[in-house]
């Protein structure tokens, strides 16, 4: 099996699976209670949250856990409702994750005014037209830090300190769900006051991720009850899918070397792939070398994601949250239909080898003499 779909979901890693397995077994008490096996349970939240902080250079008490980026994301969203007496305009973007969307789609039915910065032809946030956007009355710009479909990095520290400028009430949130663990990150340096990951994309189960928040940002409780995460999420903790999380940072390579390695595999693939001839790269060079995503015109996404199946290769055919849909990024970017119908997303791990890019390129390359006897 050659698994290249790491943006949609990784494979959990050896010591997520171990830490999980441990507090499932060993230490499987209540977090809350005061005896010694949630002691040991609340030991575990504990460690967990201060390798995740000490991975960021935060401090422990700015990360909420969550049980995905998408509820990260919506939390950054309704912090907005509560101070709606300052204003009600927020800035997003029209290519961010659909978690993102829609949380932007309820806060419009809430009354709020949502402006969507389109990128440009690479897939970039123009900073002029934030500026333009920006009032007194932003409560919160939401700009993601990594998209999802084609990798495009967006200059967040640059949209930070306009929106500082002409904003000062309004909080900044990124979405980093696909940079976590991938890019080196540090949301002090980068100036955001909220920033959302997920668990699943570095190798860690589903149904566990984090929001930043940090110290100067005042949000209102997401779930109210127990008082859980400085009462931000009330609710018991999951102990087994924190401590996975805390196994997948531990294992995580150093983001700066791995980040050159994925460098020189996304170069491989490039140019492997180009020299089909028919394939267009969606993705540009200047974006995360994570994430490859590329059309060959004439064969229908879905169509060839299901023949790589059969050969034991595994990518997708755009966001996993789109469920087959074509991509609204590709379009917001200006590409044809063509593209858009035709489109597949590479997406690389620490794992990836130029032995499974030759393959792919392989099968790729059968896949398409047998679709053509198909169409004849």
């Amino acid at each position: 099996m050659i698994y290249l779909d790491n943006s949609a979901t990784t494979k959990p890693c050896d010591k997520a699976i171990e830490y999980l397995n441990n507090a499932l077994t060993e230490n499987w008490g209540n977090p809350s209670s005061l005896h010694i096996l949630g002691m040991n349970a609340e030991d575990i939240v504990n460690t967990s949250r201060k390798t995740v902080a000490k991975s960021l250079n935060c401090k422990e008490s700015e990360i909420i856990f969550t049980s995905c980026g998408s509820e990260a994301n919506n939390m950054a969203f309704m912090s907005a409702l509560y101070r709606k007496n300052r204003g009600n305009r927020i800035i997003t973007t029209s290519i961010e994750h659909p978690s993102v969307l829609e949380a932007a789609k309820r806060m419009e039915a809430l009354g709020f005014e949502i402006i969507y910065l389109k990128p440009n032809s690479n897939g970039v946030i123009s900073l002029d037209d934030l500026s333009n956007a920006l009032n007194e009355k932003t409560l919160l710009v939401s700009i993601m830090l990594v998209n999802n479909e084609i990798g495009t990095i967006q200059p967040i520290e640059g949209a930070v300190k306009l929106t500082r400028q002409l904003s000062p009430f309004a909080y900044f949130h990124t979405d980093a769900v696909q940079g976590f663990g991938k890019m080196p990150i540090n949301p002090s340096r980068l100036g955001v006051d909220m920033l959302s990951a997920s668990g699943h994309k570095i190798h860690a189960p589903k149904g566990i991720g984090f929001l930043y928040k940090n110290q100067k940002c005042n949000i209102a409780p997401f779930i109210v009850g127990g008082g859980q995460e400085k009462g931000m999420r009330s609710g018991t903790e999951c102990v087994p899918l924190i401590a996975s999380l805390c196994g997948a940072v531990e294992e995580l390579p150093n983001p700066t070397t791995s980040l050159s390695k994925m460098r020189e595999l996304y170069d491989y693939a490039k140019e492997k792939l180009l020299s089909d001839g028919d394939v267009i790269i969606n993705s540009f060079d200047n974006g995360l070398p994570y994430i490859l995503n590329i059309s060959i015109p004439g064969y229908r996404s879905e169509t060839m994601l299901h023949f790589l199946e059969i050969k034991g290769i595994f990518v997708s055919s755009g966001s996993a949250c789109a469920k087959g849909s074509t991509s609204y990024v590709l379009k917001e970017i200006g590409a044809n239909e063509k593209l858009q119908d035709s489109m597949l997303r590479i997406s690389f791990d620490y794992s990836t080898t130029t032995d499974d890019v030759d393959k792919l390129c392989e099968a790729l390359t059968v896949a398409k003499k047998q679709i053509r006897k198909v169409l004849k």
